[in-house]
């Protein structure tokens, strides 16, 4: 396909380009091997800008990537009807392949030295650290972030309405995802997930002198192979299994921490087992300490160390039992609007509309946004070069983190916001962490990292009212964005046949109806599922899988079952493929 350009825009572009060359140049003490390697990094940026700003044919710029993002690899959609037993084995297939690449670390890295930048946010972002999956979703997420905000600004004029817009946005949303894997794992291998030194002398034995930039690059080549497989199985999920493959891959993560952090029996430490060195699981924990401890150890302190102290307390797996039914009892409340097939006499139906109409996807958005948060203010805290960068870098209202030996002295990680904005972004994980300090401060002292207890509640109404309005914005995107909308959801009914009995069959009808329901209930769908998020993370949970992983899971599982029986729906009834939108 032919598209319109203005060649002449090259110019500004290129001259743009060899200008940033030099200062590479400079900037890296005129070593012709490293500038080269640099500049190769970062011309496919200066392309992808060419293509948009020369466009000069109709419709959105993105049009202007069109020839490109077509060549993507992409898994081919079923030209038939999947039947269920074949969509439930590769889903199967799927998980199974997502938790054996979670086991395969990266080859070559100094394990000893990892420093993981999501850690607050692991089990959300589905991943593990040190291994090829360890970016997880979060460039699958952060893409999605981008272009919803892109789109919902305004700043992408495209109208996801119209089949060539909506599939010309999921394929740039494609190419935005491979840019997100470079963004996110080169940062990482400076300083946080370094080669290891043997690695390096192997190397330099045969390229001297080049053995960390090889290292270096073998190490993001390695992660940016898992990340693209991520995203190439939640493909495989979405057109040949059941669901959503990020919305299982969070659940697969979410579950396995929690079922270690419930039953583990190894213990805390790396020594032998005992009172100080406790089992890991709630469970064998809290039975290993009442059989150790006579009344007076219960009662002089043995008792609270079993109910409060982390890791996994008691009160933590009461917390998670407690998320796990309220969510379940949440998902089950809707509005039912009484619908009729206009050809098949005598049936009826209900079309659901949910009280978490928005699913669990905006609060995925919203926490991604904060582990970006935390990873781009702890790397200009900590990096070497991005800490010298004005404004930013070395920022205390940017973010702080601990030293190692402050962070030992602490117990905590230095992945750890201990100031700044990122600190009172930082998801609280149970009572401990901020209901305790702010009662007796003088105990929980170290839980306050010197703040008085007034700011530990500031952080908390400023970490819960991120979550409601952050969800609340991503809530109304996504509707807009995956046509779940008034107008979307009134011409989905009308192509199936169905229409409300009582009104006129007419899209403009339907769709004033459900203009009564849908956009309230995105609002209210948005701000409630963000507030149970805030809520679980401050009750806390066993297995450090986050309050947010636990809302997560329960609404994905839910949502999954939900999904099965439609599938097993369509397999007796035929004609309701096209009110589902399958095949």
């Amino acid at each position: 396909m032919e598209i319109k350009r203005n060649r002449a825009s090259a110019i500004p572009i290129l001259i743009i380009f060899l200008l940033n060359i030099y200062l590479f140049y400079r900037a890296l003490d005129y070593n012709k091997v490293y500038t080269a390697v640099l500049s190769v990094t970062v011309a496919p940026l200066y392309y992808l800008t060419y293509l948009l700003i020369s466009y000069t044919g109709e419709g959105s710029r993105l049009y202007g990537w069109k020839n490109l993002v077509e060549r993507l690899p992409a898994v081919k959609k079923p030209g038939r009807h999947v039947r269920f037993k074949e969509k439930f084995l590769w889903t199967s297939l799927i998980l199974i392949i997502y938790f054996v690449l979670s086991n395969i670390y990266i080859y070559g890295l100094d394990r000893a030295q990892i420093i993981d930048v999501f850690a607050s946010f692991r089990s959300i972002f589905a991943g593990q650290a040190g291994s090829i999956m360890d970016l997880g979703i979060g460039p699958i997420v952060t893409a999605s972030i981008i272009m919803q905000l892109f789109v919902g600004a305004k700043i992408i004029n495209i109208d996801l309405t119209k089949s060539d817009d909506k599939a010309l946005y999921q394929s740039a949303q494609k190419l935005l995802v491979i840019l997100m894997i470079f963004v996110e794992a080169v940062p990482q291998v400076f300083g946080y997930l370094p080669p290891d030194p043997s690695f390096i002398s192997a190397i330099n034995g045969t390229v001297p002198g080049y053995g960390l930039m090889i290292a270096r690059i073998f190490i993001i080549f390695q992660l940016f192979m898992g990340s693209y497989l991520v995203f190439m199985m939640d493909e495989v999920v979405s057109k040949w299994g059941i669901g959503s493959g990020v919305s299982l891959f969070i659940a697969a993560g979410v579950s396995q921490a929690l079922i270690t952090g419930t039953l583990n029996w190894v213990p805390t430490g790396s020594g032998p087992l005992s009172i100080s060195n406790p089992p890991s699981g709630a469970i064998p924990k809290t039975f290993y300490l009442l059989s150790q401890f006579n009344a007076g150890n219960l009662y002089s302190g043995g008792l609270e160390r079993i109910i409060f102290a982390p890791p996994n307390p008691l009160i933590a797996l009461a917390g998670t039992i407690f998320i796990f039914f309220l969510v379940v009892w949440v998902q089950s409340v809707k509005v039912e609007l009484p619908l009729a097939h206009e050809r098949a006499r005598g049936a009826r139906g209900r079309y659901p509309i949910q009280l978490m109409y928005a699913s669990n996807i905006p609060v995925i958005l919203a926490a991604a946004v904060l582990a970006n948060l935390a990873m781009w203010s702890l790397l200009f805290w900590t990096n070497p070069t991005l800490a010298k960068i004005p404004i930013l870098g070395h920022d205390y209202y940017l973010g702080a983190y601990p030293s190692a030996s402050l962070a030992q002295q602490l117990n905590i990680q230095q992945t750890t916001p201990i100031g700044g904005l990122a600190w009172y972004l930082a998801n609280p994980n149970g009572l401990a962490n901020w209901l305790f300090p702010m009662l007796d401060p003088q105990v929980y002292q170290t839980q306050l990292f010197n703040h008085p207890p007034w700011e530990m509640g500031i952080h908390v109404l400023a970490y819960v009212a991120f979550m409601v309005g952050a969800s609340v914005l991503f809530a109304k995107f996504w509707i807009e964005t995956t046509n779940m909308n008034s107008e979307g959801v009134a011409r989905q009914i009308q192509s199936s046949g169905m229409q409300i009995p009582g009104f006129r069959r007419d899209p403009r009808v339907l769709k004033r109806v459900l203009d009564k329901y849908i956009p309230a209930i995105t609002v209210f769908s948005g701000a409630a599922v963000g507030a149970l998020a805030a809520s679980a993370d401050l009750i806390g949970t066993v297995g450090n899988a986050s309050g947010t992983g636990v809302l997560l899971t329960v609404g994905i599982v839910i949502q999954l079952y939900q999904a099965m029986g439609r599938e097993q729906m369509t397999e007796m009834y035929p004609f309701m493929r096209d009110f589902f939108g399958g095949m």
